[in-house]
């Protein structure tokens, strides 16, 4: 299963074209929050099973704030994480995501990409692609994949 992870598109979407482009055929599609106003442009333009939370910017929205649900075996939790702290340090949405029991915890806000796989729990934020914070500043996002047995990779990539 390939699954596009992205967050922080604030309602641009050229670059959110260019990453389903790139990313190829997916078989889920997660947004992580400050969608602003982009819920249809998303509804319309991806075509499998989608996972969108709320983000600090997205004032209006009907968007749940958290989801958790599972990709194979993995439970999978996901926020923007403004609520966590995640600006100062990703250990409170971690420990959120243990006391949660999930394998796979998912945030963005902090528009710069974060990956932490520490055997019981893996912690990810796939930067921004309309506002990106890191070192270059190319916009960012995930291409998670498993595989038959339920190991999960995952692969950062930049526009």
């Amino acid at each position: 299963m390939r699954i596009l992870i992205v967050s922080d598109t604030h309602g641009y979407h050229k670059n959110l074209d260019r990453a389903l482009e790139s990313a190829g055929e997916v078989d889920m599609f997660i947004h992580l929050g400050d969608v602003e106003g982009g819920e249809e442009y998303i509804n319309a333009v991806v075509g499998c099973e989608k996972h969108v939370v709320r983000g600090n910017n997205d004032f209006f929205s009907d968007l749940p704030k958290e989801e958790e649900f599972y990709i194979g075996e993995k439970k999978v939790f996901i926020t923007h994480g403004h609520a966590y702290c995640v600006s100062l340090d990703p250990q409170q949405i971690k420990e959120e995501g243990k006391a949660r029991n999930a394998d796979i915890v998912m945030f963005g806000h902090t528009h710069r990409p974060y990956l932490e796989q520490d055997g019981s729990i893996t912690v990810l934020n796939p930067g921004s692609l309309s506002y990106p914070r890191q070192e270059g500043r190319k916009g960012s996002y995930m291409i998670m994949e498993t595989k038959d047995q339920g190991e999960a990779e995952f692969h950062q990539l930049f526009l």
